[in-house]
C-alpha cells in the first residue's frame, strides 16, 4: 500500500512534528483510502510513526481497473502537489505512553529551521529520480554542518531540518555553513533561528519554542536567516554577527508580536 507523510507543527505536540499520513490501495476496479493525523518521532532510519486517531477510510469503486488505477496516479499526484513525502515504513496504530510519573526536564536551546525554497516546482522540473538524488546530496550536505557545528538534529520535515544548538552563535554559523554548502546543488533555502525553553518527556522534546521558530524560518525569503529578538538579545556579546531589524511581525497562532532580524554579512 502506497503511503505518504506530510510534516507539521501541532500546537500541543510540537516534539513530534507530526501532521497527516495518507494512504492508497488498489484491488481490481476499487481503491481503499485511508488517512489521519499521525505523530512522527525520531529522524532518519530511527523514525517512526504512529496514527493519533484512529484513521478515516473510503472505498472508491470505479468500474473498472483503469479507472482505478488513474484514481490511483491522480491522488498520488495530488498529495505530492501538496508536500507529502513518500513513507516507506509502517504506521503503527498507537504509541507507547510514556513510563507514568516520568521526570520532567527542561532545557534551553538555539532552534533552528532549514526549509528549501521553491521545491516543488524544483521537483517537477528535475523529475522524481533527479530529485531524489539532489534530496539525498541536501541532507548529507545539512547533516555534516550540523554535525560541524555540534548541532543535534530533531526531525526532517519532507524537505526541511530541525535542529537544536547550545549556543545561538553556532546556530547561525551552521546557517551560513549550509546556505554556502546547497547552493552548489541549485538549492535556495530559508532558515529561521529561535531560543528557548523545552521540556524533556519520555524522551520527546515539547515546547512553544519549536511552534515559533517554525513562524520564524516561514517569515524569510530566499536566502534569509531570519532570528527573534530572543536570539539576538543573546548575541549582544558577539559583535562580529551583523543584524539588520527585520521588523515587528505577528507569528501565526504565537500570542503577542516578535521583531524579527535578519543576519547580515
Amino acid at each position: 500500500m502506497p503511503k505518504f507523510l506530510r510534516i507539521g507543527i501541532h500546537w500541543s505536540n510540537v516534539s513530534g512534528y507530526t501532521s497527516k499520513a495518507w494512504c492508497v490501495r488498489r484491488v481490481g476496479s476499487v481503491v481503499f483510502l485511508k488517512w489521519g493525523a499521525v505523530e512522527v518521532q525520531g529522524a532518519g532510519a530511527g523514525r517512526k510513526v504512529y496514527w493519533t486517531h484512529p484513521p478515516q477510510e473510503k472505498t472508491v469503486r470505479c468500474g473498472t481497473a483503469q479507472r482505478a488505477q488513474d484514481y490511483m496516479k491522480a491522488a498520488i499526484a495530488r498529495r505530492r502537489n501538496h508536500r507529502y513525502e513518500p513513507l516507506a515504513g509502517a504506521i503503527a496504530l498507537q504509541r507507547r505512553s510514556a513510563v507514568a510519573g516520568a521526570e520532567l526536564k527542561q532545557a534551553l536551546a538555539t532552534i533552528l529551521i532549514v526549509d528549501i525554497v521553491g521545491s516543488t516546482a524544483k521537483a517537477a522540473k528535475l523529475g522524481d529520480a533527479r530529485w531524489t538524488k539532489v534530496m539525498g546530496h541536501y541532507y548529507a550536505a545539512v547533516r555534516k554542518e550540523l554535525k560541524s557545528s555540534r548541532g543535534k538534529e530533531v526531525v526532517t520535515t519532507g524537505d526541511g531540518v530541525l535542529a537544536t544548538f547550545k549556543a545561538p552563535v553556532a546556530g547561525i554559523n551552521c546557517a551560513a555553513a549550509i546556505q554556502k554548502a546547497v547552493r552548489t546543488l541549485g538549492l535556495e533555502i530559508r532558515v529561521g533561528l529561535h531560543a528557548g525553553e523545552y521540556t524533556m518527556s519520555g524522551g520527546e522534546m515539547v515546547g512553544l519554542a519549536f511552534h515559533i521558530c517554525t513562524r520564524v524560518a516561514a517569515k524569510a525569503r530566499a536566502g534569509e536567516v531570519l532570528v527573534s529578538s530572543a536570539v539576538k538579545d543573546l548575541l549582544k556579546a558577539q559583535s562580529q554577527i551583523r543584524f539588520a531589524d527585520h521588523g515587528n511581525h505577528q507569528l501565526k497562532g504565537v500570542p503577542e508580536r516578535w521583531r524579527l532580524y535578519r543576519v547580515e554579512g
